[in-house]
């Protein structure tokens, strides 16, 4: 059986994921929504596998402990035995500034080391291609195995024996050996000494980016460790944001449907903005700015999609891997994501949330300037047009019968952004014009969502039900925290979506009863709804729990089951990592009062 007890590492080009036993178990490569050469996450239980992992053997494992090198993203596993042989496995995408700018290639590199005793270990390597149909062609160097797949090679140079590597044949580990991972290319260096300095230089980078960032009193170890996965998961190639590292983890045991998050989604991304921004890391918002610029300059006379692929490809046609059983067995398993197509309102508000405060922020190197804020209007005159549109919300629930409060609190944000953004710029015209938009569809949200019968707002305009996204009505600053319609709307979510310490997504969840997870994103939002009307010591219980849920490494997948542990849904998730994050700063003590 898989479990999400894993680690990611990554450097924003590449990343993987690896379990307690040091296995690597998820790697696409060379790029976030590449091909998996690592795919075992996705076909576990099957005896003999042929392809699909990266592992070290280690006969008789007494004890085996696992950890982040200290403000980094440089994983360390050890292992002993019964005999007093200790190992320690380095795992690390290289991350470090040179030539001006930042290097990451599309590389891991792995160093095994010795610790005590004389241990005895195999290196397998067995990567898969063709998402696991396929074996790729082995061709052996003096010094490095290439592994010769239909789109790209994936090599491996080290100063272990090549022989023992590719029979998979036990030897006795006197020092270190080093592998690097990588593109198909000769190496400049010793396996030895490049390890030795990209460890050294990735540990320093992590540990600087950590110093510069603001962080809360309360909570650091787990703000930190959010940071550095959002940190990962960003595209630096492009700016670019993705979802998760993986595909096709279900979000339930009896899920009947999952999907593709290795990809950029509006939404999500405003988030993971908008957290790293309240950390001071506001790089990630520069180069996301530049990514949404591009889409938006790409997309001429076409529908803003609410996800599009780390490369600015606008089309992820969704198809299925036949070889790959899925995680524990509960398949398909997809490429590709068909929400691309979907029609979300939401996405202009996301859009221009997440570059607004690029016009304000005087540390940037470019601040954004007139010409970004045209670009922006182009969202703003569709988020006027469609802000009473039936659409198929965040909960991709597409009936196309129901305008969703949600979308349209989202289109007046992008409308009071645009007009706050054009007094910055002294655009008086403009600032006038879309102030007015805003004031327009903020009176249409108040007239329409808010059932005065049942006191609380709805998820779609007329209607009766509820749903966690307007929990977020507060933090978006669409209603003041005291205003008792924001407050009333809070309890009945409280009400009709909490069970035990979470809280679903809408009412009905689906048609098999009760589920037995709950996307965690909406807990977070309720914890944060708490704490804005004032229910602090009942928020930071709430908050604590939820950290309790977390796997051992301090990492979050998009759902958690209501009774237990266990994490289900796409991982690391982006928006658990983010409202981890808003909790934190929302509900940490400040600095002045902590000591």
């Amino acid at each position: 059986m898989s479990s999400l007890e894993l680690g990611l590492i990554g450097n924003s080009r590449t990343s993987a994921l690896i379990d307690r036993n040091a296995r690597i178990v998820w790697w696409c490569y060379p790029y976030f929504d590449s091909d998996p050469v690592c795919c075992e996450l996705m076909n576990p239980g099957l005896k003999d596998k042929a392809s699909g992992f990266i592992d070290v053997g280690f006969e008789k494992i007494r004890q085996a402990d696992q950890y982040y090198e200290r403000n980094s993203a440089v994983l360390v596993t050890r292992f002993g035995d019964n005999a007093h042989n200790v190992i320690e496995i380095i795992d690390f995408a290289p991350c470090f500034p040179m030539h001006d700018r930042l290097f990451t290639p599309s590389s891991i590199i792995r160093i095994i080391r010795r610790v005590a005793g004389r241990p005895r270990i195999t290196i397998r390597i067995r990567p898969g291609v063709n998402y696991g149909s396929e074996a790729p062609q082995v061709l052996p160097g003096a010094h490095h195995i290439s592994y010769k797949g239909p789109q790209q090679t994936l090599r491996v140079t080290t100063d272990a024996s090549i022989t023992s590597i590719l029979d998979e044949k036990p030897f006795f580990l006197n020092d270190s050996v080093t592998l690097v991972f990588g593109p198909d290319q000769a190496v400049e260096s010793a396996p030895q000494d490049i390890g030795r300095a990209w460890y050294e230089a990735t540990v320093r980078y992590w540990q600087n980016w950590i110093h510069n960032i603001s962080m809360p009193f309360e909570w650091q170890d787990a703000v930190i460790r959010a940071a550095i996965t959002l940190r990962m998961n960003t595209f630096y190639d492009t700016g670019a944001i993705i979802a998760a590292v993986t595909t096709s983890i279900p979000g339930s045991p009896a899920a009947r449907h999952n999907r593709d998050y290795r990809y950029s989604w509006v939404r999500d991304s405003y988030f993971v903005v908008s957290a790293l921004n309240r950390l001071g890391a506001t790089g990630t918002m520069e180069r996301y700015l530049q990514y949404i610029l591009n889409i938006i300059a790409d997309s001429k006379g076409l529908p803003f999609q609410p996800v599009y692929g780390i490369h600015r490809n606008a089309e992820l046609e969704e198809r299925i891997a036949p070889a790959l059983a899925g995680y524990n067995g509960k398949g398909p398993v997809r490429i590709g994501n068909s929400a691309c197509r979907e029609i979300q309102n939401d996405v202009y508000g996301s859009a221009i949330l997440a570059c607004t405060q690029a016009f304000f922020d005087k540390r940037l190197h470019r601040p954004a300037d007139r010409n970004v804020f045209a670009d922006l209007e182009r969202l703003g005159e569709e988020a006027i047009a469609r802000y009473n549109q039936p659409d198929a919300d965040i909960w991709h629930r597409e009936d196309g019968k129901h305008v969703h409060t949600f979308s349209s609190v989202m289109c007046w944000a992008a409308c009071d952004r645009l007009a706050a953004i054009a007094k910055e710029l002294k655009m008086k015209a403009r600032e006038e014009l879309w102030a007015a938009n805003a004031a327009k569809i903020r009176d249409d949200i108040l007239t329409n969502a808010y059932n005065g019968k049942l006191g609380t707002f709805t998820s779609a305009w007329n209607g009766s039900e509820v749903d966690a996204s307007l929990l977020l009505m507060a933090e978006l600053r669409f209603l003041e925290p005291e205003d008792e319609r924001f407050r009333n709307t809070v309890f009945t979510i409280e009400k009709r979506l909490l069970r035990g310490d979470f809280l679903l997504r809408y009412e009905n969840e689906d048609s098999d009863g009760l589920p037995e997870t709950a996307l965690l994103v909406c807990t977070f939002w309720w914890i944060l709804a708490l704490a804005y009307i004032g229910e602090t010591d009942r928020a930071r219980a709430g908050f604590e729990k939820i950290l309790s849920r977390r796997n051992r490494l301090g990492l979050l997948s998009a759902d958690v089951s209501r009774e237990g542990n266990e994490l289900w849904g796409n991982f690391p998730q982006t928006y658990s990592m983010v409202g981890l994050i808003q909790c934190a700063l929302r509900l940490s003590r400040p600095w002045e009062n902590a000591f």
